[in-house]
């Protein structure tokens, strides 16, 4: 297990590699960027520019007082602040030595400073980090907690009301999506027309830090009861039905009808020998619903009940061709996939001992 390990480990850094590149080459042909954004500003038209290439490439000539200037709407702009702007972005270097520096920088995890928030984007991430980890843990663990005893007990009743029933608020709640029941919620109970029993807006109070630790505690739960009731319906739905459907396929095999006529209680055929198989596809799906509940599920969610968290700090940055970010983001959420999907490996073996990942290529 140990070798299986150090592969995959070894194996993060061609991967990191790759993703990086080649989000840095689709950048370089994505139009506007950070110079387009700032003569955006100064001509009072902050769209964010329409550069044909943001990252510094062979361009035709679009306009501006200089001849050989590559960007739209810069006239009136003398070039050399045009020339002084690319260098305060780095566009004054090559894509290739733009690239390698920033692959030699994240080495280090120097992520720079941002380049319209003036501080080092490290920090900016280190601020946003509570919300994200509020929902994004919060939301995995109360929907593996529920989800996972709810499909068992649907599979071991399969066919009766409670099945029927319950799989009919399962398909309401996997038809709604997220960010329209969270809109539901604030119209309900947050103010919107009819109970103001819940928060619109932050994590905690403006008088938090003067509450006592119990207060703290009930207000912090207070304002999160909302977001993670948004995010938890469609993950809820889909993790049951895994659940439910993995188990069944279990319980029909022949291994449980054998334990069965040995003398085994359902309770032991279920959990002795049905859950650690039927758990594999649960876990294997487990990378995915974590890296979605952290960032790209919360985008919406965040948006609405006016959380700042990396989902919205993400999208705000591709908007604002705030590239040090969008890349410093990129690269946190990728290795986080990956450091995950290998946990999720090692869960395997916990499980079911059976499974020896030496026995095969990475």
């Amino acid at each position: 297990m140990l070798a299986y390990v150090i592969r995959r480990l070894a194996l993060m850094v061609p991967t990191l590699l790759g993703i990086m590149l080649l989000s840095f080459i689709i950048i370089q042909f994505a139009p506007g960027g950070p110079v387009e954004k700032v003569i955006a500003q100064l001509q009072g038209l902050d769209t964010g520019g329409n550069r044909i290439g943001g990252g510094g490439g062979e361009i035709a000539p679009v306009g501006g007082n200089d001849p050989g200037s590559l960007y739209r709407g810069a006239q009136g702009l003398d070039p050399a602040f045009i020339k002084e702007l690319e260098k305060q972005f780095g566009f004054d270097k090559p894509a290739h030595e733009r690239f390698i520096k920033m692959v030699l920088d994240y080495a280090r995890f120097d992520f720079g400073n941002s380049f319209f928030l003036h501080k080092p984007v490290i920090e900016i991430i280190k601020e946003k980090l509570p919300v994200s980890i509020s929902l994004g843990l919060w939301t995995t663990l109360i929907g593996y907690l529920i989800s996972i005893p709810l499909g068992i007990a649907k599979a071991t009743r399969d066919g009766t009301p409670f099945d029927i029933w319950t799989s009919g608020v399962i398909a309401i709640g996997y038809a709604i999506p997220g960010f329209l029941f969270a809109v539901l919620l604030v119209v309900l109970f947050a103010g919107g027309s009819f109970w103001q029993l819940f928060p619109l807006r932050g994590l905690t109070s403006p008088d938090f830090a003067s509450l006592s630790p119990s207060g703290k505690v009930l207000d912090y739960f207070w304002h999160i009861t909302l977001p993670l009731l948004a995010m938890l319906i469609s993950q809820f739905a889909t993790l049951t039905l895994l659940t439910k459907n993995s188990f069944l396929d279990e319980i029909r095999k022949q291994y449980v009808l054998t334990a069965r006529m040995k003398g085994l209680t359902e309770r032991q055929v279920l959990y002795g020998h049905v859950f650690r198989n039927a758990m594999l596809i649960v876990i294997a799906g487990f990378p995915g619903a974590f890296v979605h509940a952290f960032f790209t599920g919360s985008l919406l969610i965040e948006t609405i009940f006016s959380l700042d968290g990396l989902g919205l700090l993400g999208y705000e940055s591709v908007i604002k061709r705030d590239y040090p970010i969008v890349f410093a983001t990129l690269f946190i959420f990728s290795l986080m996939g990956m450091v995950v999907a290998l946990i999720t490996d090692l869960a395997y073996t916990f499980i079911d001992p059976r499974i020896d990942f030496e026995a095969r290529d990475v």
